[in-house]
C-alpha cells in the first residue's frame, strides 16, 4: 500500500492541472428574525476577496484558492460575524451559512477588538475552537478527534497509544461529548466502561465543521462535566450535488457520502473498517482489534422558521487474542496473553434536533437514546477447551429529552430550560478474586433503572460599553437512585464568569462555579455477593468540584494571540475503594471497565496549576502554537492523605508548527514533552503467592505505596507531510505521517514474570508449593511509527 501511494504521488504531477480554484456559496440571515440580510459585506478573512449578498442573503465567492479560510459578515446595524473555518477545494463548491445579530446603537465608547478565539460570552476563559484545518494536518494527529484535543493547553494523556483525556489533572470519566446537540457518552473505539478513554475515535474527521472544547467555565445546559466539555458541530450534506470522499490511512478505510435530498434537506452518510488485525498479526503483536463504525446526520429545512436534524453515529469493536505468540512470542507478548482477555463491545446514539426561530426566541429540542454493550471473557491459559475465569458482560441504555429557549436580545441574555433521563443497567458479572487467604468466586447480576433530570438557567449581560461582560448560570440535576441523589438541592451547581477589556488588546477573564457529576453506571448497579446494591447502601452521592480559573488574553496582532490561565479545582465525595482504599479518580485508563465494586462516597482531592498559550496564524503561510502547562492532581485514599493521580505529570509542553508550501504542500509538525508520571510498587508478598497470581496472571499492586515512585520524563516529535491534487472532478490529497520520528524510548512502569528464559515457573526454593520467584521484563515503550495515507473526493 504503501510504494502504491508513493507511486501515484510521483505519477500525477502529469496528469492533473495546478491551478484548480474553488467557489463558497452561502446565505446570511438575521439571527433573531431569520430574515435575508441584503448588500452585506462578505470578506474572507485576511484577504481583499469579498463579495456582497444579494436581495435574497445569498453570495458566492468565486476562483477561491484552495485552502482552509473563515468568512466575515458585517453590515450596518449589526454586529461582524465569524463562520467557521471551511475548507475550500479545487472544482468543489464549499456552503457557508452565516448568522448576524443586531447591534445595539450607542453614541458612547465602543471598544473594537479582533475577535481571535470568537469566546462565548457565558466562557470568556477555558475554551478553546478547533477548526478542520487543525483535525485534517495536524502532525500526530492522525485525522482524530480526541488526539486534536491532547494538543490543547491543559489536557494530557496517559500513553502515546491511548485517547483518554485528562483535563486540568480530573479524571478521564469526568467529561462529557456532545455532536449538534445530541449527548454521545461514548467516541472512542474499545471504550473504558465507566471512563472515556479508548484507542481510536468514533467521530468521521469528514463531517466535521469545528470543535469547541471547554476545560472548565461549563454552559449551564452542559450537566455531568467535572473536567471538560466537547461541542462537536457538523457540517451540512453538499447542497448541490452528491459527492464521496474515500479515505484509506494505516488502520482503516473509509468512504463518507453526502447530497441533496430536494431543495429543502441535505444528508451525510460514512462507514469505516479497520484492518488493523491483519497489520497487527503481520508485525507479531498479541492483540488483534478489529472495529467499525458509522455516522449520519440528515436536515431538512422545513420552512424560514422550522428544522430538523437527524443524527447517529455507533460502533461495532472485538479484540482477540494472537495465541500463536504463546509458545514463540517475547516474553512481553507472552505476559500480556496471559492477563488480556477477549472484548467485545458495541454502542450508538441516535437522537432528533428540532429548532424553531421564533420572534425574539429560539426553541431547541432534543429527543435522544444512546447504548453501550460492553463485554470480556478469559480463559485460562487462552484455552477455550478449559473454564473461564472471568467472564463480564453489561449494557448501559439512556433516553433523553432535553428542551432549550434562547433569548438573546431581551435587556439580558436569557437562557433557561430542563431535561429528562431514563437510564437501564444490566450486568452479569463472574471472576474469580483472591481474598487474602483463598480464591472464591464472585458472581452478580444486575437490572437497574435509574430517572433522573435537570433543569437550568443562564443570564449574560454586557456592561460599560461593551468592556464588561458577566454571565451567571445554574443547574440542578437529580435522579433517584438513592435519598442523596434524589435532592435537587444536592445537585444544585451555580457559575459566575466575567471579562473586562482593559483595553484594546488585554483582556481579564475569570470563572467560578461548582460542578456536580453523577457517578458512573458500573459503580450505581454494583451488587455484593449478598445481592445488594452496595452502593447505594453506603450513600453513594454525586460528585462535586468546586472551580476557580482566572487569566489574561493579549493581542498583540490580529493574528497574534497569548493566554495565561491560572486554575483550582477542590473535588469532593470522589468515590473510594472499599478493596484498595484508592479513589476512582485514579482509575479508568485501562480496557474494560471501572467502578463495578463497593465504594464510599468520602474521597477528596484537589488540582492545581497554570497554562500558557502563545499562536500566531497565517504568518507568511506559517502557524505556530506553544502550549506549556504546569499542574498538580492528588486525591485522598481510604485514610484522607493525599496522593499522586496516576496522571500527576506535572509538565506538559506542545510545540506546533504547519506551513503551506506552493502547489499546494503542507508540512507540519509537533514536539511534545510530558513530565514522569508516578507509579506503585509491587506487593512482592501478595505476588509471590501462586494461588494469587493465578487469578490475574499479574502481580498486584502495593496500594500502601501508591504512586510513590515515578518515571522518567518523555518527549516525542511528529512530522506530517500532505500534497493536495485537484483534478476536473477528483480531488487527491496525499499525506505522510511519523509518529516518535526520532525513535525515543519511554520508560514504562516494570512489568514482572514467574517465569524464566526458558518458560518455566520459578519455585521459590523456600516454599515450592505454594511461593515463585519474579523477574522483571525489559519493557520500553516507543518505536517510529510511519503512516501513509491518500483521501480521494469526488
Amino acid at each position: 500500500m504503501k510504494r502504491s501511494a508513493l507511486f501515484l504521488l510521483l505519477l500525477c504531477p502529469s496528469l492533473f492541472l495546478l491551478a484548480q480554484k474553488g467557489s463558497i456559496r452561502g446565505r446570511v440571515c438575521n439571527a433573531k428574525t431569520r430574515e435575508a440580510i441584503d448588500f452585506a459585506n462578505i470578506r474572507i478573512q485576511g484577504t481583499s476577496i469579498g463579495t456582497i449578498t444579494d436581495a435574497d442573503g445569498n453570495f458566492r465567492l468565486d476562483d477561491v484558492p484552495p485552502g482552509f479560510v473563515r468568512l466575515l459578515a458585517s453590515f450596518v446595524g449589526f454586529k461582524t460575524a465569524i463562520s467557521a473555518e471551511v475548507q475550500v477545494q479545487g472544482n468543489r463548491t464549499t456552503f457557508v451559512d452565516m448568522e448576524m445579530h443586531e447591534s445595539e446603537v450607542s453614541l458612547g465608547e465602543v471598544v473594537i477588538r479582533p475577535n481571535f478565539a470568537n469566546r462565548p460570552i457565558e466562557s470568556p476563559v477555558s475554551v478553546s475552537t478547533l477548526g478542520i484545518q487543525e483535525l485534517e494536518k495536524n502532525a500526530g494527529v492522525n485525522r482524530d478527534v480526541s488526539k486534536a484535543m491532547q494538543t490543547l493547553p491543559g489536557v494530557g494523556a496517559t500513553d502515546p497509544n491511548r485517547n483518554d483525556l485528562i483535563v486540568r489533572g480530573g479524571g478521564p470519566s469526568e467529561n462529557v461529548f456532545y455532536l449538534d446537540g445530541v449527548e454521545i457518552p461514548v467516541i472512542n473505539h474499545f471504550s473504558t466502561q465507566g471512563s472515556s478513554g479508548g484507542v481510536v475515535g468514533i467521530v468521521n474527521p469528514d463531517f466535521v465543521r469545528e470543535i469547541s472544547f471547554y476545560t472548565g467555565a461549563f454552559p449551564a445546559n452542559r450537566a455531568n462535566a467535572l473536567s471538560s466539555v466537547m461541542e462537536i458541530r457538523q457540517r451540512e450534506g453538499d447542497k448541490e450535488r452528491i459527492r464521496s470522499t474515500f479515505s484509506i490511512g494505516a488502520s482503516d478505510a473509509a468512504l463518507t457520502v453526502d447530497g441533496p435530498i430536494g431543495k429543502r434537506s441535505t444528508f451525510i452518510v460514512s462507514a469505516r473498517q479497520s484492518y488493523l488485525k491483519l497489520l497487527f498479526k503481520a508485525i507479531g503483536l498479541p492483540f488483534l482489534p478489529t472495529y467499525n463504525d458509522f455516522q449520519l446526520k440528515c436536515k431538512y429545512g422545513i420552512d424560514s422558521r422550522n428544522e430538523i436534524s437527524f443524527i447517529g453515529i455507533g460502533a461495532i469493536d472485538r479484540m482477540t487474542l494472537n495465541t500463536s505468540l504463546q509458545q514463540t512470542g517475547t516474553e512481553s507478548q507472552q505476559y500480556i496473553l496471559g492477563y488480556l482477555p477477549v472484548f467485545k463491545q458495541w454502542n450508538y446514539a441516535a437522537g432528533v434536533v428540532y429548532k424553531h426561530f421564533g420572534k425574539g426566541y429560539t426553541d431547541t429540542w432534543v429527543l435522544s437514546r444512546n447504548a453501550l454493550h460492553n463485554g470480556n471473557f478469559k480463559h485460562r491459559n487462552n484455552d477455550e477447551s478449559l473454564p473461564k475465569i472471568s467472564d463480564y458482560a453489561s449494557e448501559e441504555t439512556e433516553n433523553k429529552l432535553r428542551f432549550e429557549r434562547l433569548y438573546p436580545d431581551l435587556p439580558v441574555k436569557l437562557l433557561f430550560g430542563g431535561g429528562l433521563r431514563l437510564s437501564g443497567y444490566a450486568n452479569r458479572t463472574y471472576r474469580q478474586v483472591y481474598n487474602g487467604t483463598t480464591v472464591r468466586d464472585e458472581r452478580y447480576e444486575t437490572s437497574l433503572n435509574v430517572f433522573g433530570y435537570q433543569v437550568f438557567a443562564q443570564l449574560s449581560d454586557e456592561f460599560l460599553h461593551h468592556r464588561l461582560k458577566l454571565s451567571f448560570g445554574v443547574n440542578a440535576a437529580g435522579n433517584n437512585f438513592n435519598s442523596r441523589m434524589r435532592n435537587p438541592i444536592r445537585g444544585l451547581s451555580p457559575r459566575f464568569s466575567a471579562s473586562y477589556a482593559l483595553s484594546e488588546r488585554w483582556d481579564v477573564n475569570a470563572n467560578c462555579g461548582r460542578y456536580v457529576m453523577q457517578p458512573g453506571y458500573t459503580t450505581m448497579g454494583f451488587k455484593n455477593s449478598q445481592g445488594e446494591y452496595a452502593n447505594r447502601n453506603n450513600g453513594l452521592t454525586h460528585i462535586y468540584s468546586d472551580q476557580v480559573v482566572a487569566g489574561f488574553e493579549f493581542r498583540p496582532r490580529n493574528n497574534l494571540r497569548f493566554t495565561l490561565e491560572g486554575f483550582y479545582k477542590k473535588y469532593e465525595n470522589y468515590p473510594v475503594s472499599v478493596a484498595d482504599g484508592i479513589s476512582l479518580a485514579g482509575k479508568g485508563t485501562e480496557y474494560g471497565q471501572v467502578g463495578d465494586e463497593e465504594v464510599t462516597s468520602t474521597g477528596k482531592g484537589h488540582a492545581y496549576g497554570f497554562e500558557f498559550l502563545g499562536r500566531l496564524v497565517e504568518w507568511r503561510r506559517t502557524n505556530v502554537t506553544l502550549t506549556y502547562t504546569f499542574f498538580r492532581s492528588e486525591f485522598t485514599n481510604r485514610a484522607g492523605v493525599y496522593l499522586p493521580s496516576s496522571w500527576d505529570t506535572r509538565h506538559i509542553l506542545n510545540l506546533m508548527g504547519s506551513h503551506k508550501f506552493g502547489k499546494s504542500w503542507n508540512l507540519s509538525a509537533r514536539w511534545r514533552f510530558v513530565g514522569g508520571a508516578p507509579y506503585s510498587p509491587i506487593d512482592m508478598e501478595l505476588s509471590t503467592l501462586k494461588a494469587a497470581w493465578d487469578v490475574t496472571r499479574r502481580a498486584y499492586t502495593d496500594y500502601s505505596r501508591y504512586n510513590s515512585l515515578r518515571l522518567s520524563d518523555a518527549h516525542q516529535l511528529d512530522v506530517r507531510l500532505d500534497k493536495e491534487i485537484y483534478l476536473k472532478r477528483l480531488t487527491l490529497n496525499f499525506y505522510m505521517d511519523v509518529q516518535n520520528a526520532y525513535n525515543f524510548k519511554s520508560e514504562k512502569p516494570p512489568i514482572y514474570t514467574n517465569k524464566d528464559e526458558q518458560g518455566q515457573v520459578m519455585d521459590d526454593p523456600a516454599d515450592p508449593a505454594n511461593r515463585q520467584l519474579l523477574r522483571v521484563i525489559d519493557y520500553y515503550g516507543g518505536t517510529v511509527l510511519p503512516t501513509v495515507g491518500v483521501i480521494v473526493k469526488f
